[in-house]
């Protein structure tokens, strides 16, 4: 994710990134400009397509129609990164709260040495478990629950999760816990697993594919017909304001596409490593003897 300043908006304006949209659809603007070209010439030099002068006024009604699908979408779009942000500023707090009520319950005891493990190992896991897949490298080795005890399972966070109460209950077996201190405790453990389950809600739930088929669809047929209607009145000046428009609705479209699924590896995407990194350091200073 960009750490920007969003008062320098002038700067902005001649700022690009790689994930800028400009740069990811230039050929297909290259393209829609040369074919409208050869539309702009048609129109006007052959009377006979003098039958499209009129589907401007088409294009004004639909334009209307098209701006509002585009602004559903971008704020669908916004709303589940906003919900990822919103899932992981819980874990960062209740990964604090859990570390923070085990030190207290447990004192000075060696299974503060597993949670201090285990919290960030879990974490760490999540993060990659949204992505692509696990990286091993990035969780602590450690006798309770190794690398290579986990590299069986497809599920890592749950296991890891599974570990961490089981031993719980072994401790209120053995007398070490209270009934009420293991509610206390099983309640911020379980909110582990209902927030990596609203993250994969929206990683795996995308939004509709017919609606997502008929925008894109739209976009293409509006912007493709829109020269028709501009050349008898703007002439040569139709290639940049078609393409200028295509730009606009592609854009709108790209930028939805890349912040919808917000835990990958894009420029627009969530701060994941940092607050993996952030958490971990955390639960290290809490959980340290």
């Amino acid at each position: 994710m960009i750490q920007y300043n969003p008062k320098e908006w002038f700067g902005l304006i001649f700022k690009f990134h790689k994930s800028d949209t400009f740069r990811k659809m230039f050929w297909v603007l290259v393209l829609f400009a040369a074919c409208t070209t050869g539309v702009v010439y048609i129109e006007l030099h052959f009377q006979s397509m003098k039958i499209f002068s009129n589907v401007i006024q088409i294009h004004s009604l639909l334009g209307f129609v098209i701006g509002l699908m585009l602004v559903f979408r971008t704020n669908s779009a916004y709303d589940r990164w906003w919900e990822g942000r919103t899932q992981w500023g819980a874990l960062v707090n209740n990964c604090r709260n859990f570390a923070i009520k085990i030190k207290a319950v447990l004192g000075p005891n060696s299974d503060l040495e597993l949670y201090k493990i285990l919290i960030p190992n879990y974490v760490f896991a999540m993060k990659e478990h949204l992505r692509k897949g696990v990286k091993f490298e990035e969780l602590d080795d450690n006798e309770y629950l190794t690398n290579t005890e986990l590299e069986k399972h497809q599920h890592i966070p749950n296991i890891i999760a599974l570990k961490m109460y089981d031993r719980l209950h072994h401790l209120y077996r053995e007398g070490k816990l209270s009934g009420d201190q293991l509610i206390t405790l099983d309640k911020e453990l379980k909110s582990l697993t209902d927030i990596i389950g609203a993250c994969e809600r929206i990683k795996n739930t995308p939004i509709p594919f017919s609606y997502n088929l008929f925008l894109k669809k739209f976009i293409f047929t509006y912007t493709l017909t829109l020269p028709f209607g501009l050349a008898n009145d703007f002439y040569y000046w139709t290639v940049p304001i078609s393409t200028f428009v295509l730009y606009i609705f592609g854009s709108l479209e790209l930028l939805a596409e890349e912040i919808e699924e917000p835990f990958g590896m894009d420029t627009n995407d969530l701060p994941t490593d940092d607050l993996a990194k952030k958490i971990k350091q955390n639960v290290n200073e809490i959980l340290s003897k």
